[in-house]
């Protein structure tokens, strides 16, 4: 064939594919696939039992093995680690041999207006990858490997016992207002205090921290990375370091302690989304106690899910219990730790595919999205039971949501999401002011566009802010808006925080707003390439004006950042 008669064969391959991607493909936001990316997690699974479907194409040993890896490394995130799906399209040979390998090549290969990556094209993959990756998916998924009890307690290293830890602070620093900074590919996290703006340490955690969660006392951090691996860090250390870690799974997401009154700094918890299951450990040794699965029947279906993730979880105000987001079946569990020996569940159905969420003001009500179901779910800590599901628009993502007063309908929590701009208020008190507004959506403001990840705010301050790493314009990804909650409906503002961050070349996405302490100042990553520059960018909330950036060599790809104050008081 021809050259030119060979690109016109495939262009029209692609045009087509994209085109039935575009109408068919609706399980991925309308963002580019950055945040497929951003969902992966480099675990190296090795040696997996080949599962050859008889109707399968030809593949090597060797192909298979390979393929294995940068799929659960690259797609389970999304479609999960058995190809059932869930934010993206379930991918089982039933499915995929229809397809053909042509087609799955031209879809890997450039992905689909609706979000599927380009790994070809983005140099993510190479020629012989995507061909061995389409015909990978026309066989059986293999099944990784479990992870059990001897695995974790293989994994488990205390380096420093807790009775050579200091009893006070060996510095002089406000622990209570140093931050937690993901150095997101570095595999690393920085402790910056917020007052003097300086690292204090650069802590090994492995790779893609995806939350820290500081102890109640505010003395410990701990982090969980998508390579399930956590990395408890004492703070009054000088400088702040590792004491323990363990890793839970495979691949994982949530990380969590005990909060309630008797039991505070006792207990963690942390959720695997390979191996489906919790984990319950002790809260200043890391040392693992007991282990649960979450495999079980969906709520809409009643259907056995046997790759049910654990997404987010937090610690109830009300009782001793953790509550803890089960993705796949739709299911919040109430964990109660009362005695960690026996511990018992209480199982509240929401809506498939549960993700993230937080408290309202009043840390009695957790709200969360079941993402994939456009749905908020309401439920009541105190009275152990489901509140309301409301109903948003596609694909909520608040992180842990912001709450405000809104001037017309008193107390509401926001969110915003991925596949749309709207910022969706939900009114929150169902005694007062909001009484008739409760669990409702009120107002629905528009962002800058689809692609965000976290909206915030601080009971001293008059600004909502919203930020869009994952749009697929720069102008937007590189900028955040920001809202008078005195006056929502006047729209937003605009600020060019990449620009400000004066980086260079790069993506250079903005991305999650954290407040200090005081509430005076905003802090934002602005999240670069591995080879590229990165900054922390931090902002006066009361002129919005930019107060400082920091570029030390050693921020590279941040993303999150938690501060220990208001992340352990619940505050946002």
């Amino acid at each position: 064939m021809k050259r030119f008669q060979w690109i016109v064969v495939m262009f029209a391959m692609v045009s087509c594919a994209v085109a039935n991607a575009a109408e068919e493909e609706t399980n991925h936001p309308t963002v580019e696939g950055t945040e497929l990316r951003y969902e992966g997690a480099p675990v190296t699974i090795q040696d997996v039992k080949m599962m050859l479907s008889p109707n399968g194409p030809e593949i090597s040993e060797e192909e298979y093995q390979a393929s294995s890896r940068i799929f659960f490394e690259r797609c389970a995130g999304c479609h999960g680690v058995l190809r059932k799906g869930a934010t993206g399209k379930p991918l089982t040979p039933d499915i995929t041999q229809q397809r053909g390998t042509a087609y799955l090549k031209v879809m890997i290969s450039y992905g689909t207006p609706a979000g599927m990556p380009n790994w070809l094209t983005s140099g993510d993959m190479t020629d012989a990858e995507v061909d061995a990756m389409a015909r990978f998916l026309q066989h059986e998924p293999p099944q990784p490997p479990e992870f059990g009890m001897e695995q974790m307690r293989a994994s488990w290293k205390v380096h420093v016992p807790v009775r050579d830890r200091p009893t006070k602070k060996q510095h002089g620093y406000d622990t209570d207002n140093m931050f937690s900074v993901t150095l997101r590919d570095a595999g690393k996290v920085a402790i910056i205090d917020g007052e003097s703006k300086d690292i204090l340490s650069v802590v090994d955690t492995g790779y893609a921290v995806h939350i820290s969660r500081p102890s109640d006392s505010g003395r410990y951090v701990y982090t969980i990375g998508r390579d399930a691996k956590i990395v408890l860090i004492d703070l009054y250390m000088n400088p702040p370091q590792m004491v323990s870690e363990i890793k839970i799974g495979m691949e994982a997401r949530s990380v969590e302690t005990s909060k309630y009154k008797g039991y505070e700094d006792k207990l963690a918890i942390a959720g695997a989304y390979w191996p489906p299951q919790y984990v319950i450990m002790e809260g200043d040794t890391l040392e693992p106690q007991k282990i649960v699965s979450t495999r079980g029947m969906t709520v809409d279906t009643q259907e056995y899910h046997p790759e049910p993730r654990v997404a987010a979880i937090v610690a109830s105000h009300q009782h001793p219990e953790f509550i803890v987001n089960v993705k796949e079946t739709g299911k919040v569990l109430l964990v109660d730790y009362s005695n960690p020996k026996a511990i018992t569940e209480t199982t509240l159905e929401a809506a498939r595919f549960l993700h993230d969420g937080g408290w309202d003001s009043t840390h009695r009500y957790f709200l969360t999205a079941a993402n994939k179901s456009n749905k908020i779910a309401v439920i009541d800590s105190k009275e152990r039971e489901l509140t309301a599901l409301i109903d948003v628009t596609e694909i909520p993502h608040p992180g842990r949501g912001a709450n405000f007063i809104d001037p017309e309908f008193g107390p509401v929590w926001a969110t915003s999401a991925l596949g749309n701009a709207n910022i969706t208020l939900i009114g929150t008190d169902p005694v007062k002011r909001g009484k008739k507004h409760a669990w409702q959506v009120v107002r629905t403001l528009r962002g800058l566009g689809g692609g965000s990840l976290f909206v915030k705010t601080h009971p001293k301050s008059k600004n909502l802010w919203v930020d869009a790493p994952l749009n697929p314009d720069e102008s937007i990804s590189q900028s955040v808006a920001v809202f008078d909650i005195n006056n929502p409906e006047a729209g937003y503002e605009q600020l060019p925080i990449a620009e400000w961050a004066n980086l260079g070349e790069g993506a250079k996405r903005v991305v999650q707003p954290e407040y200090n302490k005081q509430g005076t100042e905003v802090w934002f990553s602005v999240w670069n390439g591995l080879d590229q520059r990165s900054a922390l960018v931090i902002v006066d909330d009361k002129t919005r004006k930019l107060i400082k950036v920091i570029d030390d060599p050693r921020i590279i790809t941040p993303t999150g950042k938690f501060n220990i104050y208001n992340t352990r008081k619940d505050i946002y």
